[in-house]
């Protein structure tokens, strides 16, 4: 299988995935001093089933986390459910509790 390329482009709000060159799928954002808002995401049809959606999510987020200095709002349904079932970046997301609190 091909690797995945994702790519963060600024000038357009969003992370592109590019798969033998050709755009594979999109996560479009928004962004604040405190917030990244990922609006949608898009995997085109012929590349839906390989990892695309997974791949923006991953390197999106990781570059938030990474940076530490935003909190994530998903409100596109595939990064709301993708942060639901990888617990390492549920502290990422907006009004989480900070990690050192306890109920």
């Amino acid at each position: 299988m091909t690797d995945i390329t994702v790519v963060k482009l600024p000038e357009k709000n969003r992370y592109e995935a590019l798969l033998d060159g050709n755009l594979a799928g999109y996560a479009d954002y928004m962004e604040t001093d405190e917030l990244i808002i990922f609006t949608h995401t898009e995997v085109e049809p012929e590349y839906e089933g390989r990892g695309v959606g997974g791949a923006l999510a991953r390197f999106s987020l990781d570059e938030v986390k990474a940076t530490g200095t935003k909190k994530v709002m998903p409100l596109g349904p595939f990064y709301n459910g993708y942060m639901a079932k990888h617990a390492e970046y549920q502290p990422l997301a907006f009004n989480a509790k900070p990690s050192n609190v306890t109920d």
